[in-house]
């Protein structure tokens, strides 16, 4: 999985590996020809191969839009989240309502680093502090929901629980990648497409023109699945651009 972190450098490695796999088709095929009568029956079976890749691409590339949706509606419920709660916030006493909205503010900017961030020590430092900093939000809710244990107060406590409870559905959310099993199948079933082209080419021109053209499309198709599916690695990224809104309409103080 640390390769597929890295769509760029996927990309020029599966055309090597592609390509490799239609040159070992020209070999077979100089070592043992297809025959007239046999042709007919080759091709049907290279169209049904072609199909079966064209398929799993197609369903790997749906996965990989489902889990980049599913960040994408994560990001907007923690922001909704974050935001219902500093509103209830103000329900508390002065004292209590001043410091869970300080801790909402802390907390928010780290959600927007955490969306932000591609270094891994960055992120396992925001991870931490993130972690810290939901202790205290819980213990600033908490304090004041068992002196006075009313309604009201359980609204803010229930509300805290649910800005906790996002940022672990986010989480859950970024780890939800497409198996390596997965990517492995897709990368052995394009490879043996690409054996089939090389050795089904019946002229030169046609040969070379068909070991570079498939190995560079279906490569640009990993690259694209690979993008959209690393959360960090790539061009394509989750913006947090509810968290960002949310961070610029809170007062600070």
């Amino acid at each position: 999985m640390h390769l597929l972190n890295y769509p760029i450098v996927f990309f020029p490695l599966s055309i090597l590996l592609l390509w490799l796999s239609a040159r070992m088709g020209t070999f077979l095929a100089r070592r043992r020809p297809l025959s007239d009568d046999e042709r007919e029956d080759f091709r049907f079976v290279q169209a049904a191969a072609l199909t079966l890749l064209g398929l799993i691409i197609g369903f790997s590339f749906s996965m990989a839009i489902g889990r980049y949706d599913q960040r994408r509606n994560y990001e907007e419920s923690e922001a909704n989240a974050i935001g219902t709660e500093f509103v209830r916030a103000e329900l508390f006493p002065a004292s209590d309502a001043v410091r869970v909205r300080n801790l909402l503010r802390k907390y928010l900017d780290l959600r927007v680093s955490f969306y932000r961030t591609r270094s891994q020590r960055d992120l396992r430092q925001i991870n931490a502090d993130t972690s810290r900093l939901q202790e205290e939000m819980w213990s600033a809710v908490r304090a004041p929901g068992l002196i006075q244990p009313t309604p009201v107060s359980a609204l803010v406590v229930a509300g805290m629980n649910d800005v906790l409870n996002s940022q672990g559905y986010t989480q859950a959310a970024w780890w939800n990648r497409i198996p390596t099993a997965g990517w492995g199948l897709m990368v052995v079933i394009a490879m043996c497409c690409n054996v089939l082209v090389g050795y089904g080419g019946q002229s030169s021109h046609v040969k070379n023109s068909l070991l570079l053209v498939l190995p560079i499309f279906v490569s640009i198709t990993f690259l694209l699945i690979a993008d959209i599916d690393s959360p960090r690695g790539g061009l394509i990224h989750v913006p947090p651009q509810n968290l960002l809104s949310l961070s610029q309409s809170l007062p600070r103080q």
